[in-house]
C-alpha cells in the first residue's frame, strides 16, 4: 500500500488525573510532540474508598483528551506513568476509545509521520517481548501485564444542578463513580419542543467508566430518572473502551 493510501489507526486517549498534575502531563505531551490534546476541569463523584482504589484521590480533576496513532499509545502511556510516578497515589487512570472517523487535514498530519511511528512501535514491541520471555523464564508476573478488560464509557449530558442525584441513581445501579464536567448547551430547539422539556444552556457532562455487564442497568436507571423528558433533560449514550489502565501501582 502506498504512503498516500496507508491510513494510520488513531485512538482517543482519555486521562483523568488530579488537577494539580496537569503541568506534568503537559510536559510529557510537549516532549513526545503530541499534536492534539485538550484539557478541561472536572470533579470526581466516587466515594473515598473507590477513589483510593483507582488512585484518583482528590475531587478536583483534569480530564485530558488526546489524539494519537495507535502504535504510539503504549509509548505515551509509559512516559505519562513514569513522570507521574509509578507508585505515587493519586496518579489517575487512562483509557482508550477507537475512532470511527476524523477530518482529512488532521488525518494528513498523522500520515506524514506514519513510518517513523511504526519504527518506534516495532522497537517497543521487541523490547516488551524480550521482557515477557525473561519474566516467564524467571516465573515472575509483572503488574504491567496487559489485561483484556471490556469496558464502556457512559456519557450523560444533563441540566446543571442534577449531577449529585444523577450519580446516586447511577451508584444504586452499579456505578463505582464518575467525573462531572461543566459545559454549555447548544442544542437545536426542535428536539426540545418535540419532547416538551426545558433545556438549560448551562449543562453538566457526566462520564462513567464501567464494565460492559453493568452498562445497561446503569443507563436504564439514569435514563428513567433523569432522561430527556425529566427536569434534568438528560441525554445518555455510551462508547466502547478498548483498553484501560491505572497510572500508578501500589
Amino acid at each position: 500500500m502506498s504512503d498516500e493510501k496507508k491510513i494510520p489507526i488513531l485512538k482517543l486517549i482519555v486521562f483523568i488525573i488530579d488537577w494539580h498534575k496537569t503541568p506534568i502531563i503537559s510536559q510529557v505531551f510537549e516532549e513526545e510532540q503530541v499534536r492534539f490534546h485538550f484539557i478541561s476541569k472536572g470533579r470526581g463523584t466516587a466515594n473515598s474508598e473507590i477513589l483510593d482504589v483507582l488512585g484518583i484521590g482528590s475531587t478536583e480533576k483534569a480530564v485530558v483528551l488526546c489524539l494519537e496513532q495507535e502504535v504510539l499509545v503504549p509509548v505515551l502511556l509509559k512516559e505519562v506513568r513514569k513522570k507521574l510516578g509509578f507508585h505515587s497515589p493519586g496518579a489517575g487512570i487512562a483509557f482508550t476509545i477507537p475512532l470511527s472517523g476524523i477530518n482529512n487535514p488532521i488525518l494528513q498530519v498523522f500520515k506524514e509521520s506514519i513510518h517513523k511511528n511504526e519504527k518506534i512501535a516495532a522497537e517497543i514491541e521487541h523490547s516488551l517481548a524480550a521482557a515477557a520471555i525473561k519474566e516467564k523464564e524467571g516465573g515472575a508476573m509483572s503488574s504491567e501485564v496487559k489485561r483484556e478488560i471490556k469496558h464502556d464509557l457512559i456519557i450523560s449530558i444533563i441540566n446543571q444542578g442534577y449531577s449529585d442525584d444523577f450519580m446516586t441513581a447511577a451508584r444504586e445501579a452499579g456505578a463505582s463513580g464518575g467525573t462531572v464536567i461543566n459545559a454549555r448547551g447548544l442544542a437545536h430547539k426542535g428536539p426540545v419542543k418535540f419532547f416538551g422539556v426545558s433545556m438549560q444552556s448551562e449543562r453538566e457532562i457526566i462520564i462513567i467508566l464501567t464494565s460492559r455487564e453493568k452498562k445497561a442497568p446503569i443507563m436504564q436507571a439514569v435514563s428513567q430518572a433523569y432522561g430527556i423528558t425529566s427536569e434534568a433533560g438528560g441525554i445518555v449514550f455510551s462508547v466502547p473502551v478498548d483498553s484501560m489502565m491505572g497510572l500508578s501501582f501500589e
